[in-house]
């Protein structure tokens, strides 16, 4: 198969939410990408100190690195597709080389034409005999709605699209690779595996040893693997691939993002971001019904959304029960003539209740700054986040004592 490595760096989009004026000399943190790599549309270029040309007129691509950066005599084949039945008919059946998706689809006339990506899709070329193939499938990191049914189609595609017999599952993250832990995959051992939760292949979180990974997919003789995790993963799968290229050796190394925080440029979708909108809408219902059945209730609910919002944004267009949303893009304060401390006091006057849907990412720094602590990361270098809800909670009763002393606030953490 023609395969190159895809590792998307997560990002907000700039779609916000602002509920509350925001204070122009409060900035809140933004994650640093990573792994952009960039290209003139026919470049291909693998090392990323050298990856951005752009052209006359503003065209950039982030482009992808491949196997022909390294191994530039690398014989092609037809792509298998051209005998399958369902892809015969269709007058269009591959994706151009030269094909790009826009960054931003609104521009202004005389604007560079600004950044674009390279469209995914089947090539009409490969650079992988069927029958030579060996690919595996691992998941690491956290657990999100949806990866089975990735893992189910990956292995689906490349038996029933491809004719490739040869996959195996590495079992338990990254450390599967040096710890012997594989099974065979095959469309039978998969075939109802996206009914069940959770991911098929058990996942870990660290354990990314580089040497050993690279050392036991040369010694397997695999040559294609597939990797599903978030950003801390594909930072992984970025040093797999320089390994890779490092060696020489005929490996495709494909990334496959996992967020339900849907915070990947370019795409419509990322998988389980549906799931945790319609489940994050029940958390907002339970709360609203709590509050509204006592005195000057105040219901705060807490979403997932590190560094981006848009669960917290979407659930709560889709309930409106919402009073307020705070979400990572969106600075705003607490204190004086149009904070967050006023905007509740005035719900509670009019309605008696109030119910604010925040991201977990939202507020950091102002709970970083009362409490005094240092930044922390989990085993997958992501930065650990403090409890915001808890706190906002506990900011809410001590500031507006003097309006309800009976005031009760009511936290639920669906990331818990």
């Amino acid at each position: 198969m023609e395969l190159s490595v895809s590792f998307f760096a997560a990002r907000p989009h700039s779609c916000v939410l602002p509920v509350v004026p925001a204070r122009p000399d409060l900035k809140l943190r933004r994650r640093p990408l990573t792994l952009r790599r960039r290209s003139a549309i026919r470049a291909q270029v693998s090392d990323p100190s050298r990856c951005r040309e752009t052209d006359d007129d503003g065209f950039v691509l982030e482009d992808v690195p491949h196997l022909t950066n390294f191994i530039p005599d690398l014989p092609s084949y037809p792509n298998p597709l051209h005998k399958s039945q369902a892809y015969a008919i269709v007058k269009q059946t591959f994706v151009s080389p030269e094909d790009v998706v826009a960054e931003k689809i609104v521009v202004r006339k005389d604007s560079p034409r600004g950044v674009h990506f390279r469209r995914a899709g089947p090539r009409e070329k490969v650079y992988f005999k069927s029958e030579e193939v060996r690919a595996c499938v691992v998941t690491c990191g956290g657990l999100c709605p949806g990866i089975n049914t990735v893992i189910r189609e990956i292995v689906c595609g490349l038996n029933y699209m491809y004719g490739v017999d040869d996959i195996l599952g590495i079992e338990g993250g990254y450390r599967g690779f040096y710890s012997k832990n594989t099974s065979q995959l095959t469309p039978k051992v998969v075939n109802d595996i996206h009914k069940r939760g959770g991911t098929f292949l058990r996942t870990s979180r660290g354990g990314h040893d580089t040497q050993k990974i690279v050392d036991n997919i040369q010694d397997r003789g695999i040559n294609q693997v597939y990797i599903i995790g978030g950003d801390g993963t594909q930072k992984g799968a970025a040093l797999i691939y320089q390994e890779v290229e490092k060696r020489g050796l005929q490996v495709a190394v494909a990334g496959i993002p996992k967020t339900i925080d849907n915070d990947i440029a370019v795409i419509d979708k990322s998988f389980g971001f549906d799931t945790a909108v319609e489940e994050a809408q029940r958390a907002i219902n339970a709360a609203h019904v709590e509050v509204e059945s006592v005195e000057n209730g105040v219901g705060v609910v807490k979403l997932m959304g590190r560094y981006s919002g848009f669960i917290a944004m979407f659930a709560t267009l889709a309930s409106r029960d919402v009073d307020c949303c705070l979400i990572p893009e969106s600075p705003f304060y607490l204190e004086g003539k149009g904070g967050l401390f006023e905007f509740v006091e005035q719900r509670l006057k009019e309605n008696g209740h109030v119910v604010i849907v925040l991201a977990e990412g939202a507020g950091q720094e102002y709970v970083a700054q009362s409490m005094h602590t240092v930044d922390g990361r989990d085993a997958s270098g992501n930065r650990l986040l403090l409890d915001v809800g808890l706190w906002l909670s506990q900011q809410i009763k001590v500031r507006l004592k003097h309006f309800s002393p009976s005031m009760r606030c009511l936290i639920i953490n669906t990331n818990n």
